[in-house]
């Protein structure tokens, strides 16, 4: 591979990249704010300019640029040597930032990006200690701009990553810049609102405070929350996130970057649909039809005494002479789906093995930048059918519709209903058919009609709250981790399959650990896949909060 100097270390780069990419490739610090791997290249905020010698073609000899140069627009070449820690780079860096700050507010105890600002960090290693401007600053509006952004304006160093965004990405165009100098500022055209289904992405994109996420506004200072990664829940994109948390409680969710999936962006249903995970409503107990609510000071005893209820009626199954019949939902994990589908064999060989309701919005959109939102608002019904299919041993796999129809035949004596969907997903033929069984075991998040009638009803976890893997919609498996701890008293699914099936041969249920059940999934045929095709989070799992407390 071709090789570059930069600050006087030899560094190999790609044909065709710029200088800035192959730095930041090497892992070499080079101070930049316009600059965004998924936008154009602009040149615009100069922080980023360096010295820069290149052989002559002609000669062969190292020979300066007459000026000093953008890295992020000017291209790497075979034998070039670059500098941006020299006393004319820096010298440049520290009168960008001085220019920067002239205008701009000092509010950072008060601002969100505070602990996250690219502005706040070049200003500690490149700014001055105090400000040589005396004349009055320019005070820009706070706008609100759409739904889910607002501009405080007089925080803005316009890098126009935003209106690059709203151009090259979405196609949408609501964003401009208006006016010029020092007066210029970023705002909205007329009659329009930065309301696209991807707007939330510029709030990521801003390397300042000027984009704000209402959301997530004075929720919570960035150094105290822990960052798990983790993948989209709620649809089956696949998309990459970030889960960002503190003392068991989700505040944002954030895109990773991985360009065989989401590239750089998430959508805003991705962004704010996790709110059902704190709902007021959510299932944190087990219940026993007819019996009166278990003492929640005593969990162990209500979780006993479900499992016992649950055990009873599988037994008096093989007495009945009737089946089993398990729905396994597509918002649940692949290991999930193997530990329930592995006690529903145990009770019954014969038990009918389906996949719950693959819930479809419109149709799928793909945007001018390349990335595609998905119609489908399940994440692994793929997965979750290539896990019932390798255990069923050749039997056909139903579906919610052949779940419904076989529960009429009378063949069925109980059924194990999985829900953890986002929203209410039980439609009135599902309860019909659910009608017609002596024993309905339900295991979900929210309550709904198939709680509601269950003969027990067992708490369940949303992703976040534990670890696994989702099959997306172009066949990719990848694997998230825990985040926070499940609600109050609730259990994954996969815990609750295990302690069903210790409770049924009298042992001591094995806790639940995503790695060993994959490697347990891996011998099985066709779920190879678990050892040799799962794409694991490339980041470090999790990021504590290296913030120290001291109390006063």
């Amino acid at each position: 591979m071709p090789e570059l100097t930069i600050n006087g270390k030899k560094h190999s780069f790609k044909p065709g990249q710029t200088i800035l990419q192959a730095a930041l490739d090497q892992g070499v610090e080079v101070p930049h704010y316009c600059y965004h791997p998924g936008l154009s290249v602009v040149a615009n905020c100069r922080i980023c300019l360096g010295e820069v010698w290149a052989p002559n073609p002609k000669s062969g000899k190292l020979e300066a640029f007459p000026k000093l140069v953008p890295t992020c627009q000017q291209a790497a070449s075979e034998g070039m040597v670059v500098y941006t820690d020299s006393p004319k780079a820096v010298a440049n860096q520290k009168s960008v930032m001085e220019f920067l700050l002239i205008n701009h507010p000092v509010d950072c105890p008060v601002c969100d990006q505070a602990g996250e600002c690219h502005l706040q960090d070049y200003s500690y290693q490149y700014g001055r200690g105090e400000s040589r401007f005396t004349e009055a600053k320019n005070k820009q509006p706070k706008k609100d701009i759409g739904p889910n952004v607002l501009l405080y304006s007089d925080r803005c160093i316009m890098c126009t990553r935003c209106v690059r965004f709203t151009r090259e990405v979405t196609g949408t165009n609501e964003l401009m810049v208006d006016g010029r100098g020092s007066t210029e500022q970023i705002d909205i055209f007329p009659g329009m609102a930065l309301n696209n289904e991807l707007s939330g992405n510029v709030v990521d994109l801003c390397p300042v405070g000027a984009l704000l996420d209402k959301d997530f506004l004075f929720q919570q200072r960035v150094w105290f929350l822990k960052k798990t990664a983790s993948i989209d829940g709620i649809t089956a994109s696949g998309d990459n996130i970030s889960v960002e948390h503190n003392d068991g409680k989700v505040y944002r969710i954030k895109p990773r970057a991985n360009e065989a999936v989401n590239k750089w962006w998430i959508t805003d249903e991705v962004r704010y649909g996790w709110k059902f995970v704190h709902s007021d409503a959510r299932l944190a107990m087990p219940s026993i039809k007819g019996k009166p609510a278990f003492d929640p000071l005593m969990p162990m005893e209500a979780w006993r005494e479900s499992y016992a209820a649950v055990d009873a009626a599988m037994k008096s199954l093989a007495s009945s002479k009737k089946n089993l019949a398990l729905l396994v939902s597509p918002m649940l994990s692949c290991e999930d789906a193997y530990n329930l589908a592995r006690y529903a064999l145990s009770v019954d060989p014969d038990a009918m093995l389906a996949v719950g309701p693959v819930p479809f919005s419109g149709e799928d959109k793909t945007f001018p930048g390349g990335f595609t939102i998905r119609a489908e608002k399940a994440p692994n019904a793929r997965g979750v059918r290539r896990v019932l299919e390798a255990l069923a041993g050749g039997k056909p796999v139903a579906n919610a519709q052949g779940f419904e129809s076989a529960l009429a035949s009378g063949k069925y004596g109980a059924a194990i209903v999985t829900g953890n969907y986002p929203s209410d997903w039980v439609t009135p033929a599902l309860v019909k058919a659910l009608g017609s069984v002596g024993t309905v075991v339900a295991i979900d998040t929210l309550p709904n009609a198939v709680t509601a009638m269950a003969s027990v009803v067992l708490p369940g976890a949303a992703w976040i709250e534990k670890a696994g893997s989702f099959e997306n919609a172009t066949g990719r498996l990848q694997g998230f981790e825990q985040a926070i701890t499940p609600v109050e008293y609730a259990k994954s699914e996969s815990q609750i399959a295990l302690d069903l099936a210790g409770f049924r041969a009298s042992k001591h249920a094995v806790g639940y650990c995503a790695s060993t059940t994959r490697a347990e999934m891996a011998k099985v045929a066709g779920l190879d896949c678990m050892a040799n095709a799962l794409h694991a989070p490339e980041q470090a799992e999790t990021v504590e909060s290296d913030m120290q407390m001291v109390e006063l």
